[in-house]
């Protein structure tokens, strides 16, 4: 049902029930007034309920005019009551501007019908039941709709926050989604970009160690497509889904799948860490790695000390005069830094005596 046909059979259902208590007697009888001249202003304050939506400030106007002719000639009960809806959806409905009026406004209109009828009939007690009729009629439904539009509008600001928090909360997920792809994507690459250029380059190369080499490309091609399957079916998936997380135990395939001649030097008791830091310990070696690739030669030495709270990961290579090959997005210093600091931990990566150091520490 539309809000519009709701408003209609509202409106003659308040016609309806102005009409039983007309005709119950819930009106003052005045001499030469027929019943039947009640129901022009009941019909036009239930023709305010019709449009409440629609034109809340007119519905407001033609009920404020139907309860004066009402009161003129009466007045009746089924018109002031119907007269409260016309104010309240005015107030709920109209704007704010009308809303803060009549919250000024109502009281003291209502204290003023009250110390009218006292002084019109002398009679003071009666003046406070008509202040606190007036105070039914005019000051409730307002203060009514102030209430239901003020947790509105709370509503509606919760409703806001929540999505810029869901959309704060997508930005971090696909900036997370992205370190993961370029961590993933540069090592493997760049390995089999390396090792590609060595087969080509050199003419001096035996049948073995080109298949080693052969055998190193495809096993970098396979890994690199089956992480990337990993990360498209967590994409995928509706709710959490099981993935295969890439761990600091699995250091040595990685050195093997590099191609790169390192030395994995690994101190105090090794034990299960937190995926968190599991993950960004793994990719930070992956990460120096790439960059060895790139950059650095061999040999490369990789230090993973567990502390009684935290993990130490050094890895040092040598740095060669040879011109940049491989093109990089200069994310990979940044990315590791970004991972230790969300983790509590520190980072540095600079020139060293051997050449090159990524030194990184993170709480566990």
């Amino acid at each position: 049902m539309t809000p519009t046909r709701q408003d209609a059979l509202m409106a003659l259902a308040a016609f309806g029930v102005g009409v039983v208590l007309l005709v119950a007697g819930a009106r003052e009888v005045k001499p030469g007034v027929p019943l039947e001249l009640f129901l022009v202003p009941l019909a036009v304050t239930c023709t305010g309920v019709a449009i409440r939506r629609r034109r809340p400030v007119t519905a407001f106007v033609i009920g404020v005019a139907a309860l004066a002719a009402d009161a003129t000639i009466g007045p009746s009960l089924g018109t002031a009551v119907v007269f409260t809806d016309n104010i309240y959806a005015a107030c709920l409905y109209g704007p704010r501007k009308l809303l803060t009026v009549l919250l000024r406004v109502g009281p003291v209109w209502a204290l003023a019908m009250g110390v009218a009828a006292g002084l019109h009939n002398h009679d003071w007690g009666w003046g406070a039941v008509i202040a606190f009729q007036g105070g039914l009629i005019i000051v409730m439904p307002v203060t009514t709709a102030a209430i239901i539009r003020n947790h509105r509008d709370h509503a509606r600001q919760a409703t806001l926050m929540a999505e810029l928090d869901r959309k704060a909360a997508i930005t971090a997920e696909r900036t997370r989604m992205a370190r993961e792809l370029h961590d993933l994507v540069a090592n493997h690459f760049s390995a089999i970009a390396i090792q590609s250029s060595a087969v080509l380059s050199r003419t001096d190369l035996d049948a073995r160690s080109v298949q080693e080499i052969m055998a190193s490309i495809r096993e970098n091609s396979v890994q690199g497509m089956a992480e990337m399957r990993g990360m498209i079916g967590l994409l995928r998936a509706e709710g959490e889904a099981e993935t295969l997380r890439p761990s600091l135990s699995e250091v040595g395939d990685l050195v093997k799948r590099s191609g790169m001649t390192a030395k994995v030097d690994v101190r105090g008791t090794p034990r299960d860490l937190p995926p968190a830091v599991d993950l960004a310990a793994y990719r930070i070696v992956q990460e120096s790695l790439t960059n060895a690739l790139k950059h650095g030669a061999a040999p490369v030495s990789i230090a993973i000390d567990y502390r009684p709270d935290e993990l130490a990961l050094t890895i040092d290579n040598p740095v060669t005069d040879r011109p940049r090959e491989l093109p990089g997005a200069r994310a990979g210093l940044i990315g590791m830094r970004e991972r230790a600091g969300l983790l509590g931990g520190t980072f540095e990566a600079g020139p060293c005596e051997r050449g090159w150091r990524v030194s990184a520490v993170l709480a566990t």
